[in-house]
C-alpha cells in the first residue's frame, strides 16, 4: 500500500477516535451539565440532541457537493470546526461565578469556633425562604447566577456536529474509492476499532473528572461540605471539553497533506490483473444493483456546479427506489433511537439504580407535608440538604430530621438530638445524623457488576453487524451516489434517531422524579432523586422495545436478501443453460436470447440486493 494511501487510513482511525472520544465525554458530562445549569432532563434532551441538529443543518450537502471537491481537507475543515465547538462548551465555565449548591443550613467551617448549628429553627421562620421572589428581583438574580449559560453548551454541542459531519461520508467514501473491494471490509474494521477505543477513553475521562469539584483551584475544597457521591455535586466537567478539543484539533492536521485523489490499489500491477479485478468487481456489484443503472454510470466528465445541483434531486430519487437501501434506513433509525436514548441518560441510570437505595420507601419523611416531630422547626419545604440517620432512613434536611444541635465542621458535620429519628427508634438508641443520603444496599454492587457483563456481550454482539451493515449499504449503490447514500443515511438517521430520544426519554425519566431541587434564584431545578423501579421500568421499557422492532426489522432485510439471491442464482442458470443451447442449435440462438432479455427486463427494478 502507498504512503498516502497508509497515511488516510492512520489519519481517518485516529478521527474516528478522537470524535467518539469526545462524544462519549458528552454523554458521561449530561449528568454534571444538568446540575451546573440546575435544567431537567427533558432540556438536557435538547442540549444533546444540538449535536445532530448541526449535523441536519449541512449533511446533505456536504455528502453530496463534498463527494465533488477535496475530500480530505473538508475533513480537516470539519475537525477544527469541532474543535472550536468543544471549547465553546467549556466557555460558561470562565464566564460564571463559583457553583453554589443548595443547602438549607449555614454549616460552620471556621475548626476553633464553638458555635453550634441549631437546623431545627424554632424560634425563627423559613417561609420566606419558600415565597417566590418578584420578576424584578428574579431576572437580577438569573443575570448574576448566569442560568442562561447552558445556551453556550447548546451552541457548542451544534458545532461539534456540523463539523463531524464531514468525516463519515467522505472519509469512508474516499476509502472505498482507492482501496479494493476485498480489503474495504479490512480497512473499515481497523478504523472502527480504533474507533470503538474513543468511547472507553471519553467515559473514563469523565469518571475521573466527575470526582473533581467543578471549582478545583478557584475555591477552598475544606468548605465544601458534599461529596461526589451527593446529588449536588458538580464535577469539573469543563476540563474534560479543554482536552477532547484538542485531540480533535491536532487529528486535522493530517488531512491538510493528502491529495484529493488517490490512485486505485492494483493499477500498477498488469493488465490482466486489473481486467480480472474489473471483472470481480462487477459481479459482486451484480448482486446489490439493478442492471439498468450499472451502464457506464462510473464515467467522469467534468460538470459546473449548477449541473451538479440540477442533478440533486433525481439522484434523491434513484437513491431512494433502492428498496434494500430505503429498508435499511428504516433498521438504523429504530435501532439508534434505542441507542442515543441508552446512551444518554445510562450515567442517570447507573447512578440512580445502582449508586443509591433501590427503594421508594426508605426515601425521608417530610418531602409533602410536616410531621408532628418537626412541626416547631419551620423547616422550609424546598431545600434539598439530605443526611443520613444510623437507622438507614434518608432525610430531605435535617431540619425536617428534628435534629435540635450539630458538632463538627464541613464533611465532618453530625446532627443530634433528631427528633424524628427518635420516633422510629426504640429508646436510648443513636438519633444522630450525619450529612448526605444513605448508602445503597448490599446487593447493588452485585447485581451491577452482572448488568456490566450483560452489557459487554450485547455491545459485541451490536457491534459484529457494524462493518457488513457498512458493506452491504456500499454494495447496494451506484458508484456515483455512494457519498450521497451515506451522507442521507446519517442526515435522516441523526435527524429522526438523534434528535427526539434524547428530549422523549428525559420528558419520561422526569415524571419519575421524587425530588426536585430549588434553583438559586427560585423556581424548579434538576431532580435529585428519582423513583428507581419507575427509573428502571421507563429507561429499560424503552429500549428493550425499540430494540426488538429493530432486530424485527434486520430479520426482514435478511430473508429480503436472501430471496434476491435465489433470483439471481436462477436467473444465472437460465443464463448459462440459454448459453449452452446457443452452441447447440444455432436455429434456436435467438429465441434464447430474446427470452432472456425479457426476463432481465422483468426483474431489473427487482435485483436490488
Amino acid at each position: 500500500m502507498c504512503f498516502k494511501c497508509c497515511l488516510f487510513l492512520a489519519s481517518l482511525a485516529f478521527v474516528y477516535f478522537a470524535k467518539a472520544f469526545g462524544g462519549a465525554y458528552m454523554k458521561s458530562s449530561i449528568t454534571q451539565i444538568e446540575r451546573r445549569f440546575d435544567i431537567p432532563s427533558s432540556l438536557i434532551g435538547v442540549i444533546d440532541g444540538s449535536f445532530e441538529m448541526g449535523n441536519l443543518l449541512v449533511i446533505a450537502f456536504v455528502s453530496y457537493f463534498g463527494a465533488k471537491l477535496h475530500r480530505p481537507r473538508l475533513i480537516g475543515i470539519g475537525c477544527v470546526i469541532m474543535a472550536a465547538g468543544s471549547f465553546l462548551i467549556a466557555l460558561p465555565h470562565l464566564l460564571q461565578g463559583p457553583y453554589k449548591y443548595e443547602t438549607s443550613v449555614s454549616h460552620n467551617k471556621d475548626v476553633n469556633s464553638t458555635e453550634s448549628i441549631l437546623p431545627c429553627l424554632s424560634n425563627h421562620s423559613m417561609t420566606e425562604a419558600d415565597d417566590t421572589p418578584d420578576l424584578e428581583t428574579k431576572t437580577a438574580c438569573e443575570k448574576a447566577a448566569g442560568s442562561s449559560m447552558w445556551i453556550y453548551v447548546f451552541l457548542g454541542n451544534m458545532l461539534r456536529g456540523i463539523g463531524e459531519t464531514p468525516v463519515m461520508p467522505l472519509g469512508v467514501s474516499y476509502l472505498d474509492d482507492f482501496s479494493r473491494e476485498e480489503n474495504t471490509p479490512f480497512y473499515l474494521a481497523c478504523i472502527h476499532t480504533v474507533g470503538i477505543l474513543g468511547p472507553m477513553f471519553g467515559f473514563m475521562l469523565g469518571s475521573y473528572l466527575a470526582k473533581i469539584y467543578v471549582d478545583i483551584g478557584s475555591v477552598d475544597l475544606d468548605s465544601i461540605t458534599i461529596n461526589y457521591k451527593d446529588s449536588r455535586w458538580v464535577g469539573a466537567w469543563w476540563l474534560g471539553f479543554i482536552v477532547t478539543g484538542t485531540l480533535i484539533l491536532l487529528s486535522s492536521i493530517p488531512f491538510w497533506f493528502l491529495p484529493k485523489t488517490l490512485p486505485k490499489q492494483g493499477q500498477e500491477q498488469s493488465e490482466s490483473k486489473s481486467k480480472s479485478t474489473e471483472l470481480a468487481t462487477v459481479a459482486e456489484q451484480e448482486n446489490f444493483l439493478p442492471e439498468e443503472n450499472q451502464e457506464q454510470e462510473e464515467k467522469e466528465k467534468p460538470v459546473t456546479f449548477q449541473e451538479l445541483a440540477k442533478d440533486f434531486i433525481p439522484s434523491l430519487k434513484r437513491l431512494f427506489r433502492n428498496s434494500i437501501f430505503s429498508l435499511m434506513i428504516l433498521t438504523y433509525l429504530v435501532a439508534v433511537n434505542g441507542f442515543i436514548g441508552m446512551i444518554t441518560f445510562k450515567p442517570k441510570y447507573l447512578e440512580q439504580i445502582y449508586g443509591q437505595s433501590a427503594s421508594k420507601a426508605i426515601f425521608l419523611i417530610g418531602t409533602e407535608q410536616q410531621l408532628t416531630c418537626n412541626m416547631g422547626c419551620s423547616c422550609s419545604m424546598k431545600h434539598w440538604d439530605p443526611v443520613c440517620a444510623y437507622n438507614g432512613m434518608t432525610y430531605t434536611s435535617p431540619c425536617l430530621a428534628g435534629c435540635q444541635t450539630s458538632t463538627g465542621t464541613g464533611k465532618e458535620m453530625v446532627f443530634h438530638n433528631c427528633t424524628c429519628i427518635g420516633e422510629m427508634m426504640t429508646p436510648g438508641m443513636n438519633t444522630s445524623a450525619v450529612l448526605g443520603q444513605c448508602p445503597r444496599k448490599s446487593d447493588c454492587d452485585r447485581i451491577f457488576k452482572i448488568y456490566m457483563a450483560l452489557s459487554v456481550v450485547g455491545s459485541f454482539i451490536s457491534a459484529c453487524g457494524g462493518t457488513p451493515g457498512y458493506i452491504v449499504l456500499l454494495r447496494s449503490i451506484q458508484q456515483d451516489l455512494k457519498s450521497l447514500a451515506l451522507g442521507m443515511q446519517t442526515l435522516i438517521v441523526r435527524t429522526l434517531g438523534g434528535i427526539p430520544p434524547p428530549i422523549y426519554f428525559g420528558a419520561l425519566i422526569d415524571r419519575t422524579c421524587l425530588k426536585w431541587g430549588t434553583k438559586q434564584c427560585g423556581g424548579r431545578g434538576a431532580c435529585r432523586l428519582y423513583d428507581a423501579d419507575a427509573f428502571r421500568m421507563t429507561f429499560m421499557g424503552l429500549i428493550t422495545g425499540l430494540y426488538f422492532l429493530a432486530n424485527m426489522l434486520w430479520g426482514g432485510l435478511y430473508i429480503k436478501i436472501v430471496k434476491r439471491q435465489k433470483k439471481l442464482a436462477l436467473r444465472n442458470q437460465a443464463k448459462e443453460n440459454g448459453q449452452e443451447g446457443n452452441g447447440a442449435v444455432n436455429g434456436h440462438a435467438n429465441i434464447s436470447i430474446a427470452k432472456n432479455k425479457e426476463d432481465e427486463e422483468r426483474t431489473g427494478e427487482e435485483s436490488t440486493i
